[in-house]
């Protein structure tokens, strides 16, 4: 993900006092203002946290107010920051910052926590309807809609949610894969165009891992719903014979086969945007080159490289996609067990009329509604967070039995 504050912003404060905001740029679309002092909190507990890992260089406070050429000189600093946290592995996939990303997005867009119904799409246009939070994180509205589907736990980490936007034209252009550190109710809500959505597309590289995705029906029909429709929009170029023989395989029913039909991959949506990505690349033993490649999808490119190198990495070193895609919470990818898994017509295929709804709320869940029932009572959000850390063993002890169906404080 590329970071960037290009810009300030004075607005006023609620005192009438006015404040310089800090735009946060990701992929070049407006995630966040932030405060000065805010980002400064953050480092701070970043710095409690991490302990003796070094932190970038965070910009001194001053005593005077800044003139236009400090904060010009403060907002390139505060870039630089920003920038270097989310590239460092340990800082940038903290919780500290994915969590002040997250609630800063939220304040910023002024959506308030509430029930809300998010559109997802399957990759030939279907859509998923999940009931969710708007303070959902992209991981819990992941597993809303892996319930939905009733895809399996094991197989969720091999799927993510895509911003893409759709034109009127039918042009089809990725704006990004959906992050930790965003909301992405706010993420597409907060863009007021219809022609963004959330997509659900497969998010490894090595067709070596289709065999597992495959092995269950779910699995198998969302990699081909995706590849066919790859086909038709020309991201997947295959010559005239290769078409043939996928016509034969879908009258056959041969889903299995499809997505092993290799074809040449093609570079989706247009735009006038110049970027460059320019990378080393081993031509043979001991010659390196360097090649830059012009185009407007470069970030995209770039994230997507690195994808591969990181598969390419577990898979040297004998690990596997499961736990490589399983590192938040603890080590292990869990399922929100909540998401209002209420029956639907199929999607896919009839899900297994023998299985239970579930009702039990994960804790993210767990934590919102607490928030919300206090928050009905008259009192603060950050003052329902502390209660809900006190009492969270009870909490959860009480989800375990059911009996948090119905949260109600008590005096």
């Amino acid at each position: 993900m590329h970071f960037s504050i290009p810009e300030t912003e004075v607005l006023s404060g609620d005192n009438g006092s006015t404040y310089v905001a800090y735009n946060i740029h990701v992929n070049g679309v407006l995630h966040c203002r932030v405060r000065y002092s805010q980002l400064y909190g953050l480092h701070e507990q970043l710095r409690k946290e991490c302990g003796t890992h070094v932190l970038p260089h965070f910009p001194p406070k001053k005593i005077f107010t800044l003139t236009a050429t400090e904060v010009e000189q403060r907002r390139e600093q505060l870039e630089k920051y920003i920038q270097s946290v989310r590239q460092d592995s340990l800082l940038g996939g903290s919780e500290a910052f994915n969590s002040f990303l997250r609630k800063a997005q939220q304040e910023t867009q002024q959506i308030p926590t509430q029930e809300v119904q998010l559109d997802v799409y399957l990759s030939n246009g279907q859509k998923v309807k999940v009931n969710i939070f708007s303070s959902d994180q992209t991981e819990d509205v992941l597993e809303a809609v892996a319930v939905k589907l009733d895809l399996p736990d094991e197989l969720v980490g091999y799927f993510s949610l895509f911003l893409i936007r759709e034109g009127s034209d039918g042009s089809c252009s990725f704006v990004r894969k959906l992050q930790e550190f965003e909301l992405p109710y706010i993420s597409v809500t907060s863009l007021k165009d219809t022609e963004y959505r959330i997509v659900l597309r497969k998010s490894y590289w090595d067709s070596a891992y289709d065999n597992d995705v495959m092995e269950n029906r779910v699995g198998l029909n969302l990699l081909y719903v995706q590849t066919v429709a790859d086909i038709e929009r020309g991201w997947i170029l295959v010559n005239k014979e290769q078409h043939r023989q996928l016509k034969s395989l879908q009258e056959k029913g041969s889903k299995k086969e499809v997505p092993l039909a290799n074809g040449t991959a093609n570079s989706p949506g247009k735009t006038e945007t110049k970027l460059e990505l320019a990378f080393e690349y081993l031509m043979s033993k001991d010659r390196l080159q360097w090649v830059t490649i012009f185009s407007p999808q470069a970030i995209m490119m770039s994230i997507s490289l690195q994808a591969m190198v990181d598969e390419l990495m577990v898979k040297k070193s004998g690990g596997n996609i499961k736990k490589m895609l399983k590192k938040r919470m603890n080590g292990a990818l869990r399922r929100s067990d909540s998401q209002q898994a209420v029956k639907s017509p199929p999607l896919l295929d009839s899900p297994d009329s023998s299985r239970e709804p579930v009702v039990k709320l994960s804790r993210p869940l767990l934590r919102t509604q607490f928030i919300l029932t206090w928050r009905r009572q008259g009192i603060s959000e950050l003052k329902a967070s502390t209660l809900f850390e006190s009492c969270k063993p009870a909490l959860q002890a009480a989800d375990a039995r059911g009996r948090t169906k119905n949260l109600r404080p008590k005096e």
